[in-house]
């Protein structure tokens, strides 16, 4: 009935919405040049990722996107960016493949691997849609492969309610008054009236948000802005 989504064009979708494409050619010649994120060895700090060798006029780049283009992804549809030594499942032969025909035609070895994926995928072997990315420097992905099946067609509006406090709320609030509509007249009182049904609503308000609480709290769970590169996975 519905058509399921594929999350590297709702990707691409979104890079193309907000990014000048002559921009970001100017972008990725610099990071040819002076590639961003090294570190002397006698420079202190957080530890930066690897950025990658590339030959510019080599790459498709319509491949490259920006981090925050997967942040928002990953936000919308509840979906975790994090390093490939978290993914779980076996990688397929054509994912391989892709990875040595990248570092075979630019004569380098790729580093700083990530996938792109629901969070199941980082415990559990499925089939759902990874997107495998290298780092490029600049905060810049360069997508390697993808494989497996497409997202279910209504995913970003089952975890829509994930992504914030507001969201949660309204949700509640609206699954409270539906319940509040299926409560029987003369239920508690033999006189209806909105008093009478704003007492309920409240009643059932508050009984929905505990239950709601108690299950974010026991079982860990957090928003989407939180989790999308989170390597915890309880989250």
């Amino acid at each position: 009935m519905f058509k399921r989504t594929d999350i590297e064009l709702k990707l691409r979708e979104d890079r193309d919405k907000n990014q000048n494409q002559g921009a970001l050619d100017t972008l990725l010649r610099e990071i040819q040049v002076s590639p961003a994120g090294r570190r002397e060895p006698e420079e202190k700090g957080p530890a930066l990722p690897p950025v990658n060798q590339f030959e510019f006029d080599l790459l498709d780049t319509s491949r490259i996107y920006h981090l925050d283009q997967i942040r928002n992804i990953c936000i919308d549809y509840r979906l975790r960016f994090l390093d490939l030594s978290y993914f779980r499942p076996q990688m397929p032969q054509e994912a391989k493949n892709a990875i040595t025909e990248l570092e075979g035609s630019h004569n380098t070895r790729l580093d700083g691997m990530k996938i792109l994926a629901p969070s199941r995928l980082f415990k559990l072997e499925d089939k759902d849609d990874p997107l495998l990315f290298v780092p490029m420097g600049n905060n810049y992905f360069y997508l390697i492969h993808k494989w497996g099946n497409d997202l279910h067609p209504l995913r970003k509006w089952l975890v829509w309610p994930f992504k914030n406090v507001a969201n949660l709320t309204l949700c509640v609030l609206m699954f409270s008054y539906m319940l509040a509509l299926l409560v029987p007249d003369g239920l508690f009182s033999k006189n209806n009236s909105a008093a009478e049904f704003w007492i309920i609503f409240f009643f059932i308000f508050k009984s929905v948000a505990a239950i709601v609480i108690y299950y974010g709290f026991a079982m860990g769970k957090n928003f989407n802005p939180a989790i999308w590169n989170s390597k915890y996975f309880n989250a």
